[in-house]
This record gives C-alpha cells, sequence and structure tokens, in this order.
C-alpha cells in the first residue's frame, strides 16, 4: 500500500474527531488519520492559559461539561481528571440579575412577588401559561405555554432574537424547548447527575484522547485540499454536511457564529457575580458576558479578571444549526446524499445539522463507532 494509507480517516479533531479516533486505536490496529484545518486540536472546545492574565480561558466560548449518562462519564473518566462544577447563570434584566432557568427565585425578583412554596409557583405559571388546542409549531409557541407572555417578553423573545437574527415564531420548537422552567428554587442551569469540569482543560483532555501511536495529526490541513491524495478505508466527517456535499449544487444550510470581544481588568478580582450572565435586552448589542475565573479548574491566581462579550453573527466558523423549516427540508436532501454514500461516515452536530450538547456529542460519536464497526450505520 502507499505512504499515505490510511484504515481511518477522521476529518476535525474535536470532540467528535477525537472519541472515533479514540475508539479505533483502543480497540483496533488499525491506523488513522485526523485532518484538522486549524492550528490545534479540539474543536470549539480549544481552551488555553491567557498569556496576560494567566487564566484558563476559551477560544470559542463556554463549554460545560454535564450529563445523566452513566457510560458516557464513565468513559470520560479515561482522559481527565474532573473537578465538580454545577453551572449557573444569570441575566440582566431591568437592572437586576435574575436566575436561569426560570425558577422560584427569578419570578420573585422579576415581579416582586414573594412566592414560597413549589405549590404556589405551580399556581403562578398556570396563571401566566397560554394554552394551544394544537401541537406547537414554532419556538414561540412552546415559551408562551410554558412561561407565559410576561417572561416571554423580557427574557425568552429579545434573547432569542440577538442569538438566531430570528424571532421565536421563526424558530422550530426545539430551540426553546431546551430551556427547562422549574418549579422550585434550583438555580442550576443544568440538572443532570453528573457535572464537572476537566481539571486540566478540555485540550488537554481531547490530547489524551489522541495519545496513540496508531493515530497521526495533520493540523493546518482542509481536507478537500488533500483527499484526493491520501487513501482511507473508512472517512469520518465532523464538518457541515452541505459542504461536503457543495458540488451537489444545492443551497447551503444556515447556521449561526459568534464573535468574541475580550477585554482584561487589571487589579480586579471578578467583574460581574458569575462565569455566565446573559443580557437579553436589545439594548446591549451582544448576547452574553463570560468571565472564566469563575471556573473552579484554574490552575493558576490572577490578581485580574479576563472576560468575553459574546455576539451572535451570519459569519464565520459555524457554531449553530438553524433548525427552521427551510433549513430542516434542505437537511433532508444531503441526508440522503449521505446515507447512499459508502465509506464516508458523518459525526457530531454540523454533520447532522443538530444541536448536540457536549456528552450527546460523545455518545453520538460512541454509538456511530458502535454501529460502523458492526455495519449497520445510517443518518437517522
Amino acid at each position: 500500500m502507499p505512504d499515505d494509507y490510511y484504515d481511518i480517516c477522521v476529518v476535525g479533531a474535536g470532540l467528535s474527531g477525537a472519541v472515533i479516533a479514540e475508539r479505533y486505536a483502543a480497540t483496533t490496529e488499525k491506523t488513522v488519520l485526523v485532518v484538522e484545518k486549524r492550528e490545534h486540536i479540539g474543536g470549539n472546545c480549544y481552551d488555553f492559559i491567557d498569556n496576560e492574565t494567566r487564566i484558563r480561558v476559551s477560544k470559542y466560548g463556554a463549554h460545560l461539561f454535564h450529563t445523566k449518562y452513566e457510560y458516557v462519564w464513565d468513559y470520560v473518566q479515561q482522559f481527565s481528571e474532573w473537578v465538580p462544577y454545577s453551572h449557573k447563570v444569570l441575566a440582566v434584566v431591568r437592572g437586576k440579575h435574575v436566575p436561569i432557568p426560570v425558577n422560584i427565585n427569578t419570578v420573585n425578583i422579576l415581579f416582586g412577588l414573594n412566592i414560597t412554596a413549589i405549590e404556589e409557583m405551580d399556581a403562578w405559571l398556570k396563571q401566566e401559561q397560554i394554552r394551544y388546542n394544537y401541537k406547537l409549531t414554532n419556538s414561540e409557541e412552546v415559551a408562551l405555554s410554558r412561561v407565559g407572555k410576561k417572561l416571554y417578553e423580557v427574557l425568552f423573545k429579545p434573547y432569542t432574537i440577538k442569538q438566531w437574527n430570528k424571532t421565536p415564531a421563526e424558530l422550530g420548537p426545539t430551540v426553546l424547548a431546551r430551556i427547562p422552567v422549574r418549579n422550585n428554587w434550583d438555580n442550576r442551569y443544568f440538572s443532570d447527575q453528573y457535572q464537572a469540569l476537566p481539571k486540566r482543560g478540555y485540550t488537554n483532555l481531547i490530547d489524551n484522547m489522541f495519545k496513540s501511536s496508531q493515530i497521526t495529526i495533520r493540523l493546518n490541513t482542509d481536507y478537500f485540499d488533500i483527499r484526493k491524495r491520501i487513501k482511507c478505508g473508512k472517512t469520518y466527517f465532523s464538518g457541515p454536511v452541505d459542504r461536503y456535499y457543495a458540488e451537489k449544487g444545492l443551497p447551503a444550510l444556515e447556521y449561526r457564529s459568534l464573535s468574541f470581544e475580550r477585554k482584561v481588568f487589571k487589579n480586579m478580582n471578578h467583574f460581574q457575580p458569575g462565569s455566565v450572565v446573559n443580557h437579553p435586552s436589545l439594548k446591549d448589542n451582544f448576547t452574553r458576558i463570560v468571565e472564566y475565573k469563575w471556573l473552579p479548574n484554574q490552575q493558576f491566581e490572577s490578581n485580574d479578571t479576563i472576560v468575553f462579550y459574546e455576539r451572535s453573527t451570519a459569519d464565520g466558523e459555524p457554531y449553530y444549526p438553524v433548525p427552521n423549516a427551510r433549513n430542516q427540508n434542505l437537511y433532508k436532501r444531503y441526508k440522503n446524499f449521505a446515507n447512499s454514500d459508502p465509506d464516508i461516515y458523518f459525526v457530531g452536530r454540523l454533520a447532522n445539522y443538530k444541536y448536540f450538547n457536549m456528552d450527546e456529542t460523545i455518545m453520538n460519536a460512541l454509538l456511530l463507532f458502535n454501529q460502523t464497526v458492526n455495519n449497520n450505520y445510517k443518518i437517522t
């Protein structure tokens, strides 16, 4: 065989690609090539120590690991020590910091109420909620059916417009269905059993997944520039599915990206009251501010702090598939190409055009590995 033959080719050195590569290296004797167009491994999970402040930050936005799946939790234990961390999010509304997701504390602070029991919260929500006698078709209906108009107008609608450049009525129901609404005092953003951060960061975690000598990594390499020069037994693609099939001439799928504005504050312990503070108001030209110093997996002490203002944009690296009817129908056409194409497999959020949390990304890759090794794969 030629020198450029690999049993397995993996496109993308992010979490999805790392799982596929690690599984092949750990359970078979196959050779694995990982091709990454960026200058680093880790994909959007990539983090590093900021030179100026010595604070660990993420280049592409905060990533918080949480899962209810014990086998996913057991899997990631192999590659890092983990620091317990229950993530909390605040939102600035009418000059007040209120907990997100909506819970009793949110409602009491925002509306000056004194709800003291779960039964009272249930009654308040029932009074506010709008009921529909048909299957909900968009995210506006989902939000109104869960929290009513007052909370929808100050929290859900403006933030969604800034994040997606669409109103909730223009987005499928899955967008706002992901956000929980609680009838208790639980201020945690996630309620999963397992919540933690890798002690030395996500880049270290993924680097440990790539440790095998069977794995070759090529950074700063666009797969589409080299694919005619390499031979692959099987290929796993974690990029946008419409990019892979661009020559088919179909319209492009729609994605949202993020831009980041970095600010350092010297001799300041903290800039804001928590690691993530959302700014839903349309008066603010950013969606949220992330202050990484709050996270417990920092390895250095710092006299300063660093924050990142996040803004949603249509340009840049694709982050979020846009779940509306146009894109879902178009994706079905791409999926037909994928299911009829031998020896190419699509893994992860962009390749499946579906929002995955980190644990869902890992689960998707683990399941795909098992399916393709047993030769029963198709995108469902």
